[in-house]
């Protein structure tokens, strides 16, 4: 009777062990298989809690229980990290709550183009696109012991920056992003282009501020070296450059036109008043820009310019003034029968 009641102890319990393997297996299993309906992004900011977290991603989750265990398990809400996350499908229960405990991100591109005139521009380019606070980077554009760390000052930090997309976690601090610029600056710089700027006698920082006068002239590619080479051959006959753009700088770009008294302004930026250069970039050139004043287009003498009565973006060069001012007129009269 005895040997009855062991036998049947025993089955009771290996069904027991196996009942638990099953479940152990199952429970396991669950919570490392992939969970994501689809990809996932999320983005955590400072002081969310967990149980947001928790609340967005269940929904796209096939096994949210599984998600809200492991998040139970891993004490997600003592240990959870801000920044950016990507889950894809195969993404276990597990992984997410690791990733989000350890703050194990998935870089955002941050692109830097287009209109970069104003150190508030860059501000709300790079302040949209990442965690980072738009009054703190400007704050720090205008930092001058940190520029100078870097080698530059708020008057030239336009010339730091090289507009392309990086790829850059959500949440790096303003210094990071400037150490990451300040990279792509120095991988920009090559040997041979050095030689080039030198060869022009011009600095790097001469090659910056000349790129981004010619970017504030024109927007039409094929005329970039040319522009370049017609403020180059000022430069060598010690003429002013004249440029409109470096006037309309000094009043932050806030005019639609810049008239003739505008051109008296008093500014070292001005340069109807003042010879050579100005004392910085007046926007964030592009690479374009930056390879036309590398590579002008100098030989043909070209000293004027002015835009194309066709009104396509195009430009009319001149070597002397009297047929710049023909040019000039002739833009006058298209732009005076467009406006009746």
């Amino acid at each position: 009777m005895k040997k009855k009641k062991s036998v049947g102890a025993l089955s009771i319990l290996a069904a027991l062990i196996v009942l638990g393997g099953i479940f152990a297996a199952g429970w396991w299993g669950d919570n490392r298989a992939g969970n994501p309906s689809a990809d996932v992004e999320l983005y955590v900011r400072p002081g969310t809690a967990a149980a947001d977290v928790l609340a967005e991603l269940g929904p796209q989750m096939r096994r949210p229980a599984s998600l809200e265990r492991m998040f139970r398990s891993k004490q997600v809400a003592s240990y959870l990290k801000p920044g950016h996350y990507h889950f894809g499908r195969s993404a276990s229960s597990a992984f997410i709550a690791r990733s989000l405990n350890n703050g194990w991100q998935t870089p955002v591109n941050l692109t830097l183009a287009g209109s970069l005139r104003l150190k508030g521009e860059i501000a709300r380019k790079i302040s949209s696109q990442m965690l980072l606070d738009s009054a703190a980077v400007a704050a720090a554009l205008d930092d001058k012991a940190l520029l100078a760390s870097y080698g530059f000052t708020p008057t030239t930090v336009f010339a730091l920056f090289i507009p392309d997309t990086y790829k850059i976690y959500w949440t790096a601090t303003m210094e990071e992003v400037l150490d990451m610029q300040k990279a792509a600056y120095d991988a920009f710089w090559t040997p041979e282009r050095d030689a080039k700027a030198r060869k022009l006698g011009l600095s790097r920082m001469d090659v910056s501020i000349l790129a981004s006068i010619v970017k504030g002239e024109s927007n039409y590619q094929p005329d970039f070296a040319k522009l370049a080479g017609v403020y180059v051959n000022r430069l060598r006959r010690g003429m002013r450059l004249q440029s409109c753009p470096t006037v309309a700088f000094v009043f932050d770009y806030k005019k639609n036109r810049i008239l003739n008294a505008d051109l008296r302004v008093d500014s070292p930026y001005n340069t109807y008043t003042h010879d050579g250069l100005p004392p910085g970039p007046i926007s964030v050139p592009d690479k374009a820009y930056l390879d036309a004043v590398l590579n002008p287009s100098t030989s043909e003498g070209y000293l004027y310019f002015c835009a194309s009565p066709a009104f396509d973006g195009t430009h009319r060069f001149a070597r002397s003034f009297e047929e710049h001012s023909r040019n000039a007129r002739d833009y006058q009269r298209a732009l005076d029968a467009r406006s009746k």
